[in-house]
């Protein structure tokens, strides 16, 4: 009896595989020029992802909440401040931003994009109008960007940064524009099962503004102009020669990469459509870069039983909002969209490795425990 390789939902090793010999080689030139720690590797990813992005500067970092962080910090947010965010996506957003010294407030998702409604965003500023808010940080999660034009939009009309948390959409664009160049500064993540992925951690925070640039570097190793003295209290958040190699390996891959997850997203979409499942559908204008795959149904913990004994592995992104974790629990928030998302997502397998076998694998697993229903 042959047995069937289990479906992975992210598969970090196939993206080093895909490039062992350019990344064996980008490793043995790192070791053997002695510079480790921000050195020319890391200055010529800050470039290249820069020009990616398509903004005028870019900051490596030692992870993406790191950059969160710091991108706060240079924007100005600190103790005291308030910061509205969602509290649909991973708990690092939240925790950077205490980090800073500011305090978290949520507001609700769209339930189409599960990013950031606008119109929450707008009642909630209404609701509190001397909350003492500094910043917005929409999150454009699942590799779908959040509403840029209209939070931009609220947020000068009120006087606040907005700093982008992009740690899923590398290459994600809106109207033809990249994530990451919208706000005053964007944060981005290199954990290993992001779109353009590390091995190990890393970050960048991306920008326009060259104070906030500066900013960011000095904050990144101890608050450092000059070497050993320290004109700001900052921290040890540097990016290594290393991974800074490997990750401009990786970029030269991202728009293939990229061009694969949405071909994926399209079977997906097309096998998929007779079901009773709530699809993803991307908002006009925007261009996602499908980081995950998310279905919809109250029957979740069902279907996912079904998958897993078909050997398909699946994912809970997120299963419990920020505002009902014991961390940051607020029993007087109230976000039922947020709270319904949270109790029916499944994260499908979802990387550029999977083929066209792969897909009609899991759909047919899907669509069997669909006609089950009834």
């Amino acid at each position: 009896m042959t047995t069937r390789r289990p479906l992975q939902t992210a598969d970090p090793g196939a993206g080093y595989r895909a490039a062992a010999r350019e990344i064996k080689a980008a490793i043995r030139r790192v070791l053997e020029s002695g510079r480790y720690i921000l050195g020319p590797e890391v200055e010529a990813l800050e470039r290249e992802f820069a020009a990616y992005v398509g903004c005028a500067h870019a900051v490596g970092v030692a992870s993406g909440t790191d950059a969160l962080e710091l991108a706060l910090r240079a924007t100005g947010v600190g103790p005291g401040d308030r910061v509205i965010t969602v509290a649909h996506t991973a708990s690092a957003t939240a925790a950077a931003i205490e980090a800073a010294g500011a305090r978290a407030e949520f507001v609700d998702i769209e339930p189409r994009t599960m990013t950031m409604d606008p119109a929450a965003l707008t009642q909630w500023l209404a609701d509190h109008p001397d909350a003492g808010v500094k910043a917005v940080v929409p999150v454009h999660l699942y590799g779908h960007p959040a509403d840029l034009p209209a939070i931009l939009a609220i947020a000068r009309r009120h006087g606040l940064r907005v700093i982008e948390d992009c740690a899923q959409a590398h290459g994600a664009g809106i109207q033809g524009r990249r994530v990451g160049t919208w706000g005053n500064a964007a944060a981005f993540s290199f954990y290993p099962t992001k779109n353009l992925a590390a091995i190990g951690d890393g970050g960048a925070v991306t920008t326009n503004d060259a104070k906030i640039a500066d900013q960011v570097r000095v904050l990144r190793q101890y608050g450092w102009r000059e070497r050993y003295v320290s004109d700001l209290p900052g921290k040890n958040s540097r990016l290594d020669e290393i991974q800074a190699a490997i990750l401009r390996v990786k970029l030269t891959r991202l728009d293939a990469d990229n061009r694969k997850r949405r071909a994926v997203a399209a079977r997906y979409l097309a096998k998929l459509a007779a079901t009773h499942l709530r699809l993803p559908q991307p908002a006009a204008g925007c261009d996602p870069v499908w980081h995950q795959f998310v279905v919809r149904t109250p029957g979740r913990e069902s279907l996912r039983a079904h998958l897993s004994a078909a050997g398909v592995d699946t994912a809970v992104l997120y299963p419990v909002p920020l505002h009902r974790q014991p961390a940051y629990r607020d029993e007087a928030v109230r976000l039922p969209v947020t709270e319904r998302g949270c109790r029916e997502l499944l994260c499908l397998p979802m990387h550029p490795n999977l083929d066209a076998a792969d897909i009609s694998r899991i759909c047919r697993a899907v669509i069997e425990w669909n006609a089950a229903q009834g």
